[in-house]
């Protein structure tokens, strides 16, 4: 009898632990995902293409530009790496379509003439 209780014990935490772990990952409004970690992040997602001094557009992948292992971008960031590869003579300009992912909920972003536009 002693195990039977102990087991039922068991269940039942389990069962809680896993209600709760599921509840905070739900969404609220006005944020993405609740896990702390999540909420005060801001995401960037968005396509860019580059037109070379020649006229000719490539994909830019800003990406490639962060730090390894980073992958948190927001809109000054994101910014400071358009000016560089701007002024650096790579790119006359750079434009792009996005999402941002913020404490705000989804936001849509643009990168016109270089310039990022929320």
């Amino acid at each position: 009898m002693h195990g039977s209780v102990l087991s039922a014990v068991q269940i039942a935490v389990t069962c809680a632990l896993v209600a709760w772990m599921i509840t905070g990952f739900t969404r609220l409004p006005g944020r993405w995902l609740r896990w702390k970690m999540f909420c005060r992040a801001t995401f960037t997602i968005i396509t860019l293409a580059g037109t070379t001094k020649d006229g000719r557009t490539e994909p830019v992948n800003v990406y490639d530009y962060l730090s390894p292992g980073s992958f948190i971008l927001g809109p000054p960031q994101l910014q400071t790496i358009i000016n560089h590869l701007t002024r650096s003579g790579r790119y006359d300009r750079i434009d792009g379509q996005g999402r941002l992912l913020s404490v705000h909920g989804e936001q849509p972003l643009e990168v016109a003439d270089s310039r990022v536009v929320l």
